[in-house]
């Protein structure tokens, strides 16, 4: 068999690419999500509390959720269907954590949960929390 004929041959058998059906589940999910997220900050604010207050409890309850859906296992299949519409919203950040903690909790608490849990996100945290610093401390010696 020549390259040609083995091209054509693997064009033929290759599983076709469904990018704008997996854009749409991205967009229509995350989109969900993100509606979901506005509708508690409605309701917190609704019961009063500041702008503040209802954005931080926001985040806090969607974190929950995440890491709720996590444990029950409705996150994986929600993300199987989203894809990255599931990574980019805080709930993602949440299944990132929670996910590894769950996978490896059979090698005990300690080395399996405590040591895996920020496996993907911790790198996030880390760089997150180092540009953080690196951006305080020029605002001081820059006199921001």
């Amino acid at each position: 068999m020549t390259n040609e004929e083995y091209r054509n041959y693997a064009g033929r058998h290759m599983p076709r690419s469904h990018v704008g059906r997996n854009c749409l589940w991205a967009f229509v999910i995350g989109g969900l999500i993100c509606c979901l997220g506005q509708l508690v900050l409605e309701l917190y604010g609704r019961l009063g509390l500041s702008q503040q207050d209802a954005a931080t409890a926001t985040s806090i309850t969607l974190v929950f959720l995440g890491a709720a859906l996590t444990g029950l296992g409705v996150y994986d299949d929600i993300a199987r269907l989203a894809g990255a519409g599931t990574l980019v919203p805080i709930t993602g950040f949440a299944n990132s954590v929670a996910a590894p903690a769950l996978e490896f909790k059979t090698e005990g608490l300690i080395t399996g949960t405590a040591a895996k849990m920020f496996v993907i996100a911790g790198p996030v945290i880390v760089f997150g929390v180092g540009s953080s610093v690196i951006y305080g401390l020029l605002l001081c010696l820059l006199g921001g």
